[in-house]
């Protein structure tokens, strides 16, 4: 079946059966429940909710998240009771053929299933095509491979793919979900409800497995803290700056005392002092983690930047400028560059080894303005006194 050498024409061959596709090679449709009758209650349109959800797409999209649950009968039956499945026949007849291997059929069927677009009706067929054509070779059957190269998808370039499984995710991309319903969308809308309940919380601290399917999520004030339960009175002058690392293994904090320090967090919450840094001459601003959390960056007021390890607290490297003093310093995404906000107004990125490589010239920063890379690479400074620059660092393009 699907062979190159059958005679008959595809649309000769199509068997319109329904198939216990369990596990692997499953989705169980019944065949009492007809696609004509369900389709007059489609009609219906009938909403349900307070934001206007089709009951019709709410009933697929449950049927779909129980089939890939593996409940199969409980979906079936849900199928049978609401009169709406999960796919029309035509659609079920064509995943059946696709996980059997019988690609002839599968080809005449994708012509019947409803899609408009020819585009995706042909990456559709090179992509069926190109796996009938591997298993053909897989077969040894290399006469057989080779005339469907030649004759199918010669004029195609070819991304090879093994697993029929994952050629069916392939054609479910594809296919717009009206025909086929994307995979786990229950769970994907029950995911984006459960952010938007976390976004919307205006007392929100906590974390997220705390949230539950069965209640709204709501902090108190209470989950706010509110109580005092340790003091850090090492530095000698004020404080300026504190920041966690992204692990949240370490705290560190800058001061007008000319020093910062790395504070170790232990597993009950306390905290203990890890290395002092030591080494400007002038009070320090900020701090900056790298993006792994084993380096850290201290920026001294019009002074230099220093780059520190933070296991051992050696300082491993110092970046000046002649003539000029730094404001703000921050990491590059990817760990490998460091950028510097100066008294001239500049920004001067810097390789680890502290070679200059690039100097953004021109009012990008102010004195004792703050400096940022977002992780797409972008550089978020203050500009004005009341204005922050996203400058695209590829393009050179500012807002």
């Amino acid at each position: 079946m699907g062979g190159v050498d059958d005679d008959e024409p595809p649309s000769k061959r199509v068997k319109p059966f329904y198939r216990d596709l369990s596990n692997s090679n499953s989705l169980k449709h019944p065949s009492s429940c007809s696609f004509t009758s369900s389709m007059a209650r489609l009609l219906n349109d009938e909403f349900i909710g307070s934001k206007g959800v089709k009951k019709v797409e709410f009933v697929r999209i449950i049927t779909e998240a129980l089939y890939s649950l593996g409940y199969n009968k409980t979906a079936a039956y849900l199928e049978q009771e609401s009169g709406v499945p999960c796919h029309s026949s035509k659609v079920t007849l064509f995943i059946q053929q696709i996980l059997d291997g019988c690609w002839d059929e599968s080809l005449a069927s994708l012509h019947k299933i409803g899609l408009a677009d020819e585009t995706s009706v042909k990456l559709a067929c090179f992509i069926i095509l190109q796996q009938k054509f591997l298993e053909l070779l897989d077969g040894e059957k290399v006469m057989d491979a080779l005339k469907t190269l030649r004759t199918e998808i010669a004029p195609l370039s070819v991304n090879t793919s093994w697993a029929r499984s994952e050629l069916l995710e392939d054609l479910r991309k594809l296919f717009p979900s009206t025909v086929m319903i994307p995979e786990k969308r229950l769970l994907q809308l029950v995911e984006q409800a459960l952010d938007l309940q976390r976004v919307n919380c205006l007392f929100h601290n906590s974390l997220n497995e705390e949230t539950s399917l069965n209640t709204d999520h709501r902090c108190g004030r209470d989950n706010i803290p509110s109580k005092t339960v340790q003091i850090l009175h090492d530095h000698r002058n004020e404080v300026w700056y504190l920041k966690f690392s992204e692990n949240g293994k370490y705290l560190a904090s800058s001061s007008s005392d000319h020093s910062a320090i790395i504070w170790e967090v232990n597993l009950d919450g306390r905290v203990l002092l890890k290395h002092r840094l030591t080494g400007h001459q002038r009070p320090v601003s900020s701090v900056s983690w790298s993006p792994c959390d084993d380096q850290i960056l201290t920026c001294g007021v019009e002074e230099v930047i220093r780059r520190w390890d933070v296991s051992s607290g050696e300082c491993l490297h110092v970046y000046e400028k002649r003539l000029v003093g730094t404001v703000s310093c921050s990491w590059s995404p990817g760990g490998n560059y460091i950028f510097t906000g100066l008294t001239d107004k500049s920004v001067t990125v810097w390789d680890l080894d502290g070679k200059e490589v690039d100097c953004l010239e021109g009012q990008k920063t102010i004195k004792f303005s703050d400096l940022q890379m977002t992780n797409d690479g972008k550089l978020v400074t203050v500009f004005k006194d009341n204005t922050i620059l996203i400058l695209n660092r590829e393009s050179g393009a500012e807002k």
